[in-house]
Order: structure tokens, then C-alpha cells, then sequence
């Protein structure tokens, strides 16, 4: 799909200049699912380009969750005690328009050397309070089945790993990847747990994507769902519900729904913190409690993840608790242990 195609407003050149400064890459799969009738339409809100994106603001950083500071060589994410991340590539199959590593993704990005990638699992085999490798990229399941076998198998070979999570986009946007081989390549050693992100009911539409995760489900490997929540995409109770739903059918557990990170290029698709509270208070007593995932801001600066959903109980002056239940109404609670 050329940019002429992309172009909704006639606007060419601003999308090229987009495409300039940001990746883009669109799979068959995705294009066959985006309704060119539908202005609004949440598949290509996600990965189509935008002129918005040429609209930066003070606030917006090349490093927005703050990688650098804790990557102590090429590969290596180390920001908490007892997990990292391994960063294989560089590339994805596709672009998200709000990624927050779109200033060091896209064509032409290296990925691991060979010697590289023998460092960063000599850094991980040196730290023994390395509990969790986090593979990461772009997407790693870009990679082969032989070259992903090659690394699991070299990370079941550290004593002191206890599991290992992949981050992956591949199997809503690119389910054909999803073979035999590959899915063979993360059994036989370690746990591997798989991280979905997908952002709207319609990316479990295709029976392919669907065909995908039951692969990987009944290969007895756990998935669970990573969202971000974005304007125009799913930024309702309605959007939110259809989605965590659609994970929970396909057996992929809601696990987190992120606040959109401050990457340059994407206030188009930014939700206000109080917003987002409103939005996941509202699922609460009416979804499922499968479908609700922790609402969580990646600090700026590299601090971490910290949950910011709403808050349910507060403590009173006189010892006694303020519960909010699921449909805003307040009580009074006595916590007998407290003394």
C-alpha cells in the first residue's frame, strides 16, 4: 500500500513527509481488514499515516519511557532488579503511528550483531537476580524459527532464569508467521509467556488472527493481552469492553492497558489520565472480572510502571474506610484488624 493510497485529504506531501521521519509498514493482512469507507476506521487509524504526526510539542521525547539511561550495552534494558529486556531487532512487520520506539525503529535499523547478541546474554548469565528476559524489539517474532530456537535455547541454558515473556504484535497483524517451527522454536525448556498488544475488537476479527493465538494456546504456552489506550481508537466503555472481551475469548488474559506515552508526533491520539480513570472505572462490575486489565503509566525519565486506575477505598480521619462499589455508590467500612 503506496502512500497515494494511504491518503485521505489529499495531502501527499505531508504524508510523505511523515513517512520521512517515521516508519511505516502495513501487512496484507491488516489492509484487508481496514473499511476505506470508514473515516473513523480503528485499523487504520492505527498503523495509516497521519499528518498529525508532524505536530511535535515540548512535552514529547525521543525517549519517552526512558530506555537509554538503563542500557548498560547494545540490547539490554535493565530498569528492574529481576527482569530485562533483549531487544533482538530493530523492525516490525508493521508501525504503529503511536509507538513509543518510533525514533529507533523501522527499515534499514540494526538489529543484534552476533557479537552483540553473545554480550547481552553474557550480561544476563553474569546477574543472577536476572529472574525474567523480556524479548523485545521491535518484534521478535519477526525473527525465524531457527534463530528463535537458537536463543531460547541458549537463554534455558542460564541456571538462574526462571521464565521467559515475549512482546509481540505478530499474531493479530501478521498471523501467518505464526508456524509450527515457530512455535516449536519457544518449547522445550524455560516457561515462555507471550504478550499480546492489540487495541480493538476488530484486530480478532479474521480467523487467521484467532487461528494464531489457539496455536499458541494449545501449545501450552500463557498469553495475555497488552493494550494502549488511544483517541479514536478505544477510547469508550463500548471500544474497551469489545476488546477485552475479544482477548478473553480467544484465551488471552487482559494484563495491562497502557497510558499513551509522550513519543513525538502522537498528542493526536493522547486521553487524559482523569479520562482514562473514568473509562476503567466504568468496566468495573460490568465486564468480567477476565476482562480487566491494570491501567498503568510508564513514567517518563525511566522510572517504571506504576498502576493509575481509579481509587476504590480511602482511608477517613476517625480509623474507618470510604469504599466506592462498582456502580459509584460510597460506604462505610470498619476494618476490624486494624485495632
Amino acid at each position: 500500500m503506496g502512500i497515494e493510497e494511504r491518503d485521505r485529504d489529499g495531502n501527499i506531501a505531508a504524508l510523505k513527509a511523515v513517512a520521512e521521519q517515521f516508519a511505516v509498514s502495513v501487512t496484507p493482512h491488516l489492509q484487508a481488514l481496514i473499511d476505506p469507507a470508514d473515516p473513523a476506521d480503528p485499523i487504520a487509524r492505527q498503523f495509516l499515516p497521519d499528518a498529525a504526526e508532524l505536530e511535535t510539542h515540548p512535552h514529547e521525547l525521543s525517549d519517552p519511557i526512558g530506555d537509554a539511561p538503563h542500557s548498560p550495552l547494545p540490547g539490554i534494558v535493565h530498569r528492574y532488579p529481576d527482569r530485562v529486556l533483549l531487544k533482538l531487532v530493530n523492525v516490525c512487520p508493521v508501525y504503529c503511528r503511536f509507538c513509543f520506539r518510533r525514533e529507533m525503529v523501522g527499515p534499514g535499523s540494526k538489529g543484534l550483531s552476533a557479537g552483540q547478541l553473545d554480550a547481552a546474554i553474557d550480561y544476563i548469565r553474569a546477574n543472577p537476580g536476572i529472574w525474567e528476559v523480556i524479548l523485545t524489539g521491535g518484534d521478535p517474532l519477526i525473527v525465524s524459527p531457527r534463530r528463535m530456537a537458537d536463543v531460547v535455547a541458549r537463554l534455558n541454558t542460564i541456571p538462574h532464569l526462571g521464565i521467559i515473556r515475549i512482546h509481540s504484535r505478530v499474531p493479530v497483524v501478521d498471523p501467518a508467521r505464526i508456524t509450527p517451527g515457530l512455535v516449536a522454536a519457544l518449547k522445550g525448556g524455560k516457561p515462555v509467556w507471550l504478550l499480546l498488544h492489540a487495541n480493538h475488537a476488530a484486530e480478532f476479527a479474521a480467523p487467521e488472527a484467532r487461528a494464531a493465538i489457539a496455536r499458541l494456546v494449545d501449545a501450552g504456552i500463557p498469553v495475555l493481552g497488552q493494550s494502549v489506550l488511544l483517541k479514536g481508537v478505544n477510547d469508550s466503555p463500548e471500544a474497551l469492553t469489545a476488546l477485552f472481551r475479544a482477548m478473553v475469548v480467544n484465551r488471552v488474559k487482559p494484563h495491562y492497558l497502557h497510558h499513551g506515552d509522550l513519543a513525538r508526533g502522537t498528542s493526536h491520539f493522547r486521553v487524559s489520565l482523569d479520562e482514562g480513570q473514568r473509562l476503567v472505572a466504568g468496566l468495573r462490575g460490568r465486564v468480567s472480572g477476565l476482562a480487566q486489565p491494570t491501567y498503568i503509566l510508564d513514567l517518563p525519565g525511566g522510572h517504571g510502571k506504576v498502576p493509575v486506575g481509579p481509587v476504590y477505598a480511602q482511608a477517613e480521619d476517625d480509623g474507618s474506610w470510604r469504599i466506592v462499589d462498582p456502580w459509584g455508590c460510597t460506604h462505610r467500612y470498619e476494618d476490624p484488624a486494624a485495632g
